[in-house]
């Protein structure tokens, strides 16, 4: 999947945390690293990446644009479509969801922007709007980095369910504080009411009967 994409629509530096903040030097406004990044600062255990998830407010997109101007170019990713964005007064697309930036057209991808649906206080999950989370608890901060957390990522995988997002899972899960793992549950129970990690997150926190054997 990775090769096939990078031959589609070119590569992706691996870029780490480190980059990020650099590139968010002096930015004005909320960004916070997610993906893959963000579930191994949680767990400490080292996964591999293949680039960098960033997210911003989807409302602060020409916030990023003017941040990035001159060193930049940011391109819509959407359905498996690439598109400029040139103009100063080029939008973001309803079904838009994620944000490309690279230098030129000849250079790597370098960031992968996730545009999330915030308010002042409130993030909110795409798929399905009624999930909700205060900004105080959908992240979080480590070593100066601000880190989408563990339960909102999980979240954002479920539907995927790859294999590398069930390992996510699985190395999440023991660590989970149980208002994380509450919430987790809550939450797949509303969008993704069928999904096998709710079992799962069921018997972890005990709320699966144990099967008493008959005489």
């Amino acid at each position: 999947m990775v090769e096939e994409q990078a031959r589609l629509y070119g590569s992706w530096r691996a870029n780490t945390t480190a980059d990020a903040l650099a590139l968010f030097e002096n930015y004005p406004g909320l960004w916070w690293v997610a993906g893959g990044h963000a579930i191994e600062a949680f767990t400490k255990s080292p996964r591999p990446h293949s680039d960098l998830d960033v997210s911003i407010p989807r409302a602060d997109v020409p916030v990023l644009r003017r941040h990035v101007a001159g060193q930049f170019d940011v391109w819509q990713a959407d359905s498996g479509t690439l598109r400029p964005m040139v103009d100063d007064a080029d939008t973001v697309t309803p079904t838009c969801s994620n944000l490309w930036l690279r230098e030129h057209g000849d250079a790597p991808w370098e960031f992968d922007v996730l545009l999330a649906i915030t308010s002042a206080a409130t993030w909110t999950y795409e798929r399905d709007r009624r999930v909700k989370l205060t900004l105080d608890d959908a992240l979080w901060d480590l070593d100066g980095v601000r880190y989408l957390s563990p339960e909102v990522q999980l979240l954002h995988k479920a539907p995927g369910l790859r294999a590398k997002d069930q390992a996510d899972f699985d190395a999440c899960l023991p660590r989970l504080a149980p208002a994380q793992s509450g919430w987790l549950l809550s939450a797949l129970g509303l969008a993704h009411p069928r999904h096998p990690w709710i079992v799962a997150l069921r018997a972890h926190r005990g709320q699966i009967p144990r099967r008493v054997p008959t005489p």
